[in-house]
Parts: structure tokens; sequence; C-alpha cells
């Protein structure tokens, strides 16, 4: 070992050294430390009432009010539920067989309004025609009992439905017939073809009203039954009971 000369500057003069506490020493202040927590935190503790200790009344009036918010919670569903069923017309839902016997309907899918009500050619036109191709099937606009049927001079072969109200459709100028004297029809059921039967200018559907006995403007009287011949728009029901 090389011995130190005098003369050789000591690096580590003037320099305090910083003596290191021990390990154990940490340990202990940590130990103390959470000691004295857990300490202040039974203090703390001990202070809390005991729950035998509550009056009965006070927790009486806390079962009580929690049954009571229980209540109100249970009402306000039931409001709730019953609210959304009346959004969704539930009281008002219309069974298949009502909306047949209730429904107006158009006689044709398809078909060109040619001819309307009134005065032509000298004489009462008492009926409007819808033109379409020969064979197109046409159907009953509204429930009833057919009371004719069959061929009707100038009409052609023609089918005639009495409706509950006293009403009669007459459907002229038909090609073939598919009911006879004595059937109940319902809204939508074919009842013949489009034809050029009778004193008819062209294939088409002569389509009339009687009310009381008498002619009247189908379009009107169709018009406040729900269904527009010239739109060709049909009632709510209609549809309900062609779906």
């Amino acid at each position: 070992m090389r011995q130190r000369l005098s003369s050789e500057p000591d690096r580590y003069r003037g320099r305090r050294r910083v003596p290191t506490p021990p390990r154990s020493r940490y340990a202990a202040v940590v130990t103390s430390a959470f000691v004295g927590a857990g300490v202040v935190a039974l203090g703390a503790a001990s202070q809390l009432p005991d729950a035998k200790a509550v009056s009965p009344t006070v927790l009486q009036n806390l079962e009580e009010a929690s049954v009571a918010q229980d209540a109100l919670a249970d009402r306000s569903a039931d409001d709730d539920r019953a609210s959304r069923s009346e959004d969704r017309g539930v009281s008002t839902k219309v069974s298949e067989e009502e909306a047949a016997e209730q429904a107006w309907l158009l006689p044709l899918g398809d078909y060109e309004f040619t001819s309307a009500y009134g005065v032509r050619f000298g004489k009462l036109h008492a009926g409007i025609d819808l033109a379409a191709p020969e064979g197109t099937p046409y159907k009953a606009v509204h429930a009833g009992t057919v009371t004719s049927a069959g061929y009707a001079g100038g009409y052609g072969y023609a089918v005639t439905v009495k409706h509950d109200d006293g009403t009669e459709m007459i459907y002229a100028h038909s090609r073939r017939l598919f009911v006879k004297a004595g059937d109940k029809v319902k809204a939508g059921q074919v009842l013949g073809q489009v034809g050029n039967t009778g004193y008819s200018y062209g294939t088409h559907l002569h389509l009339e009203v009687h009310v009381n006995g008498a002619p009247t403007d189908p379009i009107v009287f169709l018009r406040n039954h729900g269904v527009d011949i010239k739109l060709k728009i049909e009632s709510v029901l209609g549809t309900l009971a062609a779906s």
C-alpha cells in the first residue's frame, strides 16, 4: 500500500460528512405514524352513536318515509305506462271484422276518371265512369247485400249492392259477374270484371249511388265516407280492411 505524503492534497479536507441513520430508525418512525393514525381513528369511532341507542321513533319515521317514496315511484311508473298506451291508441284499436264492416274503398286499383255525374246528351248521367282495361276485376266499395246481379238493359251486366244504411251502389257495363242476388259481400270483395256491355261507349265501370231511392253524385257521397275518386284515396278503415 502506497503511503500518502504529507504534501499530497487531501480531497476530503474541509468537508463534513453527514452520518446516515440506520434503517431500523426509519422503520420505527413509519410504524409510529401508522399506530398514531389508528389511535385517532379509534378515538373518532368511539364518539359515534351506537345503533342500539337510536330512538325507535326515528327509525319508524325513516321507515314510513321510505314506504311513501316507494308508493310515489310506483304511481309515477303506472301513469307513464298509461300515457304510452294512450299515445299508441290502444284503447281505440279496431278489429279486422269491424274494419271490414265499416270500410269504404275504391272500386278499382287503377283507372281513369272519364265522365262525371250530371246532364249529358240532354239526359241525366246518374253516375260516374271509370275507364279500365277489359276484364279488370272491380270490388265492392262497402259491405252489404247483393239485391240484383245479371243483365239489366242499358246497364248491361250489372250488380246492385244494398248497404246497411239503405243506400244502394250499382256497378254496370260488366263483362262478367262473380256474385248473385242474396250474397253477403264485404268491402274489397271482387264482384265482377270491367266490360263494355249495354249502352256503353267504351270499356269502363259505371258506378252509381242511390240514396232513398234517388241517384246522387258518387263523388260527393264517397268523399263524405273518406274516399276520393279523383285523388284515388281510400279511408283509413279501408286501408286496415285491405291489409
